[in-house]
């Protein structure tokens, strides 16, 4: 599970970067008492949090089947991911625009504000190089599918949520910066509030985008549609199958792939030789796509020649 493996690196690079940010920016926020500032600890702080969920639910997506989950516990990954994109919703987003309201009522001009330019300048540094991996590593899983589609093609529910986080905190950055800037030119406090604000609706609304992109997952989405051509297309390999059809793919977990079909076969296929020709089929699939970690070939006919044949006797 190479995937997973270079996933469960990104984690941990995000935490250990957003663990150093929260401190200082932390620190920032107490020195100068701006709320932006504040309002980017908390989201500092959550992610960590967020990091130690996605860790966990890598740990648990390995465990190998068993009586009661046959198929795995690959999906355990999208349960954590979501309930990582539910806490950056609440967590990181909602106290965010609360906070923002709150200093639109009880506006404070923040102090010693070089501090946190030195600060959030530290942060958006470390922040955005984590952030830059992360678009190197999507750059080179995606190939020459467009960047914004493969995110929400993508079944490494992992590294999109750490992606996410990572956008969404550089964002939060870049406005934390602007709203500070605003106010030391301007002398008035309500850019910070404003900034604040605008803090929690990024927030918001990434965490929205990952949340319902991981819950089409988590419900039971299709494989890559380069897994359903591929089964069509070992037709031609197979000389004793004459058509596949009703093929069903579906992704159980980041790397982990069922697939499900029926195949026609050449009239008078003795069994043997149709089992022979389904183990043959099966075996190349898994070549092609080693994701595919669970195959069931039927014989059949299609339901128009079903109809035929009946009819004829």
């Amino acid at each position: 599970m190479a995937g997973t493996d270079e996933s469960t690196k990104h984690i941990l690079q995000s935490l250990v970067a957003n663990g150093v940010i929260a401190v200082a920016k932390g620190g920032a926020a107490f020195v100068t008492g701006s709320g932006a500032l504040l309002a980017e600890t908390i989201h500092s702080a959550a992610d960590c949090g967020n990091q130690v969920l996605l860790l966990v639910g890598v740990k648990r997506a390995r465990k190998p089947p068993d009586a009661t989950h046959p198929f795995g516990y690959g999906r355990d990954l999208y349960f954590w991911s979501f309930i990582v994109a539910l806490f950056m919703f609440v967590g990181g987003g909602g106290f965010s625009i609360y906070e923002g309201l709150h200093k639109l009522g009880h506006p404070e001009l923040p102090e010693r504000v070089w501090v946190g330019y030195v600060i959030l300048a530290f942060s958006l540094l470390i922040e955005g190089a984590a952030t830059w991996e992360n678009v190197r590593e999507l750059n080179r899983r995606r190939g020459i599918v467009p960047f914004f589609r493969y995110l929400k093609r993508s079944k490494d529910s992992a590294l999109v949520v750490v992606f996410g986080e990572n956008a969404a905190a550089t964002v939060g950055l870049i406005l934390a910066l602007a709203s500070l800037v605003a106010v030391d030119v301007t002398g008035n406090p309500i850019f910070d509030a404003v900034g604040t604000l605008l803090i929690g609706v990024v927030l918001v609304l990434v965490a929205a985008f990952l949340a319902v992109e991981i819950k089409s997952l988590l419900v039971g989405e299709a494989a890559d549609p380069v897994v359903h051509d591929a089964v069509c297309e070992l037709v031609r390999s197979q000389p004793l199958i004459e058509e596949i059809f009703e093929v069903i793919t579906v992704q159980q977990g980041a790397g982990e792939v069922l697939v499900a079909c029926k195949a026609r076969f050449e009239d008078g296929a003795e069994p043997r030789q149709i089992c022979d020709a389904i183990n043959a089929f099966e075996a190349e699939l898994r070549a092609r796509h080693p994701e595919v970690k669970w195959c069931f070939v039927e014989p059949d006919m299609p339901p128009s020649a079903a109809v035929t044949a009946a009819a004829s006797e």
